[in-house]
């Protein structure tokens, strides 16, 4: 229950990435793992994942990871994302946001990559987000 438990206070502080369900299985400074599931909520005419819900999950773990990686007392807010749609998608899907090598100790823009994976391992979607990070 502490992942489940912990991904819905998550959506209680930031109420529409409830719109995806999603459940942070993994954080740690420098990594986020978000997981949702296809399920129809998240689908749109043709049946795959919507391309709006990709971003969102990654948003979700670019976020969570700049949270736990940034100082103590420090301030960030996403102010760009750019995206790439790779493969359509009719599975659950993961979500990896890589910023071990993100120094995070310096003020200023930070490019948080983010990678979306189906079931069998593939990317799906790409996405690299700009935190502004404030100490």
């Amino acid at each position: 229950m502490g992942k489940q438990l912990f991904s819905f206070i998550v959506c209680r502080v930031a109420p529409y990435f409830a719109s995806i369900r999603p459940q942070i299985t993994s954080l740690r400074p420098g990594f986020a793992e978000v997981q949702i599931k296809k399920r129809r909520r998240v689908t749109n005419h043709i049946n795959t994942v919507h391309a709006i819900a990709m971003c969102n999950m990654a948003e979700l773990a670019g976020g969570m990871m700049t949270d736990v990686s940034v100082p103590i007392k420090s301030r960030w807010i996403p102010v760009g994302m750019t995206v790439e749609y790779l493969k359509k998608t009719k599975s659950d899907l993961t979500a990896h946001a890589q910023g071990e090598h993100i120094n995070w100790e310096t003020e200023g823009d930070k490019i948080v990559p983010v990678e979306v994976r189906d079931q069998n391992g593939e990317m799906v979607f790409r996405a690299e987000i700009t935190m502004n990070v404030r100490h």
